[in-house]
């Protein structure tokens, strides 16, 4: 009736020698522009994706073709999801287009702030709201 203890998978005892990786560990993509902040993605890029590809006369499947991308991953760009640094790339090399500015320096500072100033927290704002 072959009733022998099954054998461990191949890939398990592996899997199981392998040290987990800590978080502190995880070596960064050098040239993800992203994480740098020295670039950002500009807010109408699925606008500007959409267009270049209809200027160019292009399906969704054609241009996917091109840049050895799937369907998928147009049609997310396309309806506003941001890609990934490197489908940026092939968008703006195979399009034409720039989506990757400068990044403006929109950042939000405390007038008149002193070293023993905390912030308004939310007790605060509701302290203003009574």
């Amino acid at each position: 009736m072959n009733l022998e203890p099954k054998q461990e998978a191949p890939g398990l005892a592996q899997a199981r020698r392998r040290p987990v990786s800590k978080p502190s560990q995880r070596r960064f993509n050098k040239n993800n522009i992203m994480s740098k902040q020295e670039k950002e993605l500009t807010s109408n890029f699925a606008k500007l994706i959409l267009t270049a590809r209809e200027n160019k006369g292009w399906t969704q499947a054609e241009l996917g073709q091109r840049m050895a991308e799937t369907v998928n991953v147009i049609k997310s760009a396309e309806s506003g999801k941001p890609p990934a640094d490197s489908v940026i790339k092939k968008f703006e090399m195979i399009l034409g287009i720039r989506l990757m500015v400068d990044a403006s320096s929109d950042h939000q500072s405390m007038i008149g702030q002193s070293s023993n100033s905390r912030g308004m927290t939310i007790g605060d704002y509701l302290n203003d709201l009574r």
